[in-house]
């Protein structure tokens, strides 16, 4: 979806990917003559008590950061949250946005809800944007699109999938929560979120799901990315009950000169730049 007041009038040559949590921005920009990612940059928030002070705190950053003050042929946030869900098709109706949330995530009458088609893929994911932000950030960058970072991954590892016939659980980590995915050639079996405190809340979440999908531990492909390396206690914790574990490291064009690890935490925002 896009949010706009103005239009660019000098060819830049660059994209600006902007992920926003409640925790932490990070941000990407990608040169567009070659196609490469030039900068990869996070800055992780302060807690704060109430949705307002966290805005600000973020609305700070981007006007205090200067490469972020550069202009920018494009630019693409992603809302980055848990107020999401995935809807076929077949069953959507975009009058309805509000009743599909419903059941896992407490909606307001005054809540904005906006959907993102996921492309060949025919479902939609369905979110509660930070529409605060959406609306501050128009003075910042003028015209942006927006979407939903689950969108980003979904799709990433639909596409990925192709002619696997067998079910894999990809597991994307972050600070206190993680997404499990699970698919067969380009079919999702499944996707979650769950919030974690202890590695050992991470393997309860990771082990009852593939006991709810009939995944054997023994055999079922376990990759592990995002905010995670071996030497992380949940990589040591998944790579005790789960035979096949890997981190999941996939190169193409775009991520020439990215380390591993940096691909690793920068997933979505480098598959955002696709």
């Amino acid at each position: 979806m896009q949010v706009s007041n103005a239009s660019i009038l000098d060819k830049k040559y660059s994209k600006l990917i902007l992920q926003i949590s409640l925790s932490e921005i990070s941000f990407c920009i990608v040169d567009t003559l070659s196609n490469k990612v030039s900068t990869l940059g996070n800055f992780v928030l302060e807690k704060n008590s109430n949705l307002s002070d966290t805005e600000n705190s973020i609305l700070n950053f981007i006007k205090q950061t200067p490469i972020l003050q550069s202009k920018f042929d494009e630019v693409l946030v992603l809302h980055n949250n848990n107020l999401s869900t995935f809807v076929p098709q077949v069953l959507f109706d975009e009058n309805l946005l509000s009743s599909y949330l419903q059941y896992n995530v407490k909606v307001f009458s005054s809540d904005f809800i906006s959907f993102d088609e996921i492309q060949n893929y025919e479902m939609n994911c369905v979110y509660i944007p930070f529409v605060n932000l959406n609306n501050s950030l128009i003075d910042c960058f003028g015209n942006f699109n927006y979407k939903h970072s689950y969108s980003i991954l979904a799709k990433k590892i639909l596409d990925l999938s192709k002619n696997i016939d067998e079910s894999q659980i990809y597991v994307h980590c972050q600070d206190n929560n993680f997404q499990i995915i699970a698919v067969k050639n380009q079919k999702l079996l499944l996707f979650n979120s769950f919030e974690y405190q202890t590695k050992e809340d991470f393997l309860y979440y990771l082990l009852f799901t593939a006991e709810q999908l009939q995944l054997n531990p023994e055999t079922f492909q376990l990759k592990l990315f995002g905010k995670i390396s071996k030497n992380d206690e949940l990589y040591k914790i998944a790579y005790k009950y789960v035979r096949n574990v890997s981190l999941f490291f996939d190169h193409n064009d775009i991520e020439n000169k990215i380390s591993q690890q940096d691909y690793l935490n920068n997933f979505i925002l480098i598959h955002a730049c696709e």
